[in-house]
């Protein structure tokens, strides 16, 4: 079964999510933003979701770790939680 390692970052706007991914593209670090501006848990580990397999996340982030391209900023990405800025370092 595939597995990818990625990292988010949880907001609860859009333009949240898009002046985050503003200040990355910047240059500022995607974990320091993570631990201070994520509403997820992981965000205390900098966004890091560790390995995650197909299904273990909601299905519009299933989508950009499986699918989109590696070690860009995905995003914002709605789901019921909010929206999200993805990063995926490697798939297998």
């Amino acid at each position: 079964m595939p597995k990818a390692m990625a990292r988010h970052i949880l907001v609860n706007t859009e333009a949240e999510a898009a002046q985050l991914k503003n200040r990355i593209a910047n240059g500022e670090a995607f974990d320091v933003l993570a631990r201070k501006f994520s509403t997820c848990p992981s965000g205390k580990k900098g966004g890091d979701l560790g390995e995650v397999r197909p299904g273990q996340m909601v299905r519009s982030i299933d989508q950009v770790i499986f699918k989109k391209p590696l070690r860009e900023v995905h995003g914002p990405i709605k789901s019921q939680f909010g929206y999200h800025l993805v990063q995926v370092f490697y798939r297998d």
